[in-house]
């Protein structure tokens, strides 16, 4: 059925609708307590409609419906397909998945705490994200002062006759070595929870219950060292400076925002005291500040939270707020009220948080702007020591990476306006040369690069293709070729055999000298120059992205060489065994039991894996 035949047997249903464009990709999710009724709303004449909307509605081609049976189900459902498919027109949490977490690996039987940048449903517990890493590395320091949880990489405990240094300093309690048992390991992992979740008063409390049990029972050593564990609670008890007269738990949230920009300032209160902040960049943004707030962070950075307090704390009424109320009842297991303070306390902090809020987006702003106007002079610079035409909006460097001919690769960074587009990057595996010759690799790289560029240019004259879908069809303002005078005459070479006449550079990798083509007479850029770090940045981010894709083929190829050693593992059994423990590492850890219990292994097979590795120990 085409749109308008859906339209007309959409369901008076709650549930979840996804819009696509002509290509068949999700460029937008959104909620309904009637599917018929919000659709349909889309598709009326309406002076309302903001240009964000009227932007979407051109270019919906088909639209999918999911029904649910509540209201509740269905924002939980636009939440999940939200983070999943990441669409186009909604607002977004900005890098939210690249914002390290605090993870705490329960599964473990003497868990730990990692820095991981993603969180996954394995059974541990998360902290975060956090968009300071300062603030984050200053919580873990003090975790590792007060709290002597192992630290060591290993997933399992291995009995061990000598303890590591930081047990001898006191930074470990040496499960190893059996010097704490599991129970009271345990109790010190809940402790670190408790601590991360701003409960220090509880903390304290039983600690100070432990402390009185040991001298009682007179282990006045165990009570010294949980006495000096107080005092360095309530050291980081005392650094708060912001409190009431509550003793409750929760969240203060300020928004600012500017254009299609906002940011949300979260204070972090905890048993009374402001225990943190984080703030977040939100992208994508036209709607008023309710539907933002209820849009994007009740739900997108609730949905992730380990911890949700009782009240939250918000500047103005918030869009749906009884559904998303409730939807955080449900997460937390009791009520939780979404307030809008008039006067007081509650008032007085709210408003701190807006101001701090507005003050981080002022200094995006500056910065943004300052960035801009030192690119911009970059830029010119560059024109005029280069000699170009004009000055070059789109600068693209090439990179070849391999080790002795192997695995060679080559890479394509962009920048547009000074500043990296990482979505227009490409990387190449190099195809047609053997060994390592990286004047004929950067040949193929450019050849390739080119040709895509021009089918590109051909299908849009053919309205096969449309001008922003197109990533090759743009031929750069300058290209540099990260090596010196025999690279550059290479891609020459190239560019001869196109007819291109491009200005195209070689950049010696010792002193950042330019060279052109058939002059051997070096540009030298003055050091401290904006355009002699500019092409600075733009090499060592073609380095860069060319390393790192080597080494991922690199590593790939010897999970492959060590797997396929041993006998009865073929292509399907190597993948089955990656799929269910993430590296080779943790397949050689394992048990005997443990692999035959993988799809397509079998006892035989698992006794292969599991011998080999014994014997390569």
């Amino acid at each position: 059925m085409d749109v308008t035949e859906k339209l007309r047997v959409l369901p008076d249903k709650p549930g979840v609708y996804l819009m696509k464009d002509a290509q068949g990709a999700i460029i937008y999710v959104g909620k309904a307590t009637s599917l018929k009724q919000r659709v349909r709303s889309y598709f009326q004449t309406s002076k309302h409609h903001t240009p964000k909307e009227r932007s979407l509605i051109e270019k919906i081609q088909d639209l999918d419906t999911i029904v649910v049976d509540s209201a509740v189900e269905a924002l939980i459902l636009e939440c999940n397909l939200i983070k999943q498919h990441r669409p186009k027109y909604n607002i977004r949490l900005r890098d939210d998945k690249h914002y390290p977490y605090l993870k705490i690996t329960l599964e473990d039987d003497f868990p730990r705490v990692l820095v991981v940048r993603s969180m996954k449903p394995d059974g541990a517990k998360y902290f975060g994200p956090y968009t300071s890493s300062t603030a984050m590395n200053q919580t873990l320091k003090i975790i590792k002062d007060i709290f002597p949880l192992r630290s060591c990489r290993q997933e399992r405990v291995d009995p061990k006759t000598r303890a590591c240094l930081n047990a001898h300093i006191g930074k470990c309690a040496a499960p190893c070595t059996g010097q704490i048992s599991p129970e009271e390991y345990r109790d010190l992992v809940r402790q670190v929870v408790l601590f991360l979740e701003g409960r220090q008063q509880e903390i304290i409390r039983h600690l100070e219950r432990k402390m009185q049990e040991a001298a009682e029972n007179l282990r006045f050593e165990e009570a010294a060292r949980l006495r000096d564990q107080i005092r360095a609670v309530q050291q980081v008890v005392e650094k708060q400076k912001i409190e009431n007269d509550s003793f409750e738990d929760r969240d203060v949230v300020g928004l600012a925002t500017d254009q299609d920009l906002a940011v949300v300032q979260v204070f972090f209160v905890r048993s009374g005291k402001v225990m943190g902040r984080e703030h977040f960049f939100l992208t994508n943004v036209d709607q008023d500040g309710a539907e933002v707030l209820s849009s994007v962070f009740l739900q997108q950075y609730y949905g992730n939270a380990e911890y949700i307090p009782r009240e939250i704390v918000v500047p103005g009424q918030v869009a749906e707020e009884e559904l998303l109320a409730q939807w955080l009842s449900m997460k937390r297991g009791s009520r939780v009220h979404i307030h809008v303070p008039q006067r007081g306390d509650k008032k007085r902090l709210l408003d701190l948080v807006v101001k701090n809020a507005q003050i981080v987006l002022a200094q995006h702003q500056s910065l943004k702007d300052r960035r801009k106007e030192e690119a911009g002079a970059a830029l010119e610079q560059l024109r005029c020591e280069l000699n170009l035409p004009q000055s070059p909006y789109r600068i693209e460097c090439y990179d070849i990476s391999n080790i002795q001919g192997t695995n060679s690769v080559g890479s394509m960074v962009v920048f547009l306006g000074g500043e990296p587009a990482p979505s227009l990057y490409r990387r190449f595996k190099i195809k047609t040369v053997e060994g390592p010759n990286d004047f004929a690799s950067l040949q193929e790289v450019v050849g390739r690069r080119i040709r895509r560029g021009q089918q590109e240019r051909e299908e849009i004259r053919e309205a096969r293709l449309a001008v922003k879908d197109a990533k090759f069809a743009d031929f750069p303002d300058l290209m540099m070729i990260d090596g010196g005078k025999g690279q550059l005459s290479a891609v020459k070479e190239v560019l001869d055999q196109f007819q291109l006449s491009l200005p195209v550079f070689g950049l010696a990798k010792e002193f950042e000298h330019l060279f052109r083509p058939d002059d051997g007479t070096p540009i030298i850029l003055e050091g401290h120059s904006p355009a002699f770090y500019l092409i600075q940045r733009i090499r060592d981010e073609a380095h860069r992205f060319a390393i790192t894709y080597h080494r991922q083929l690199r590593a790939k190829e010897q999970v492959k060489s060590v797997l396929d050693e041993i006998p009865g593992i073929g292509p399907a059994r190597r993948k089955a065994l990656l799929r269910a423990y993430g590296s080779v590492e943790k397949i050689s850890r394992a048990s005997q039991e443990e692999l035959a219990l993988v799809e397509g292994m079998n006892r035989a097979a698992a006794r292969q894996v599991y011998e080999y590795f014994k014997r390569n120990k």
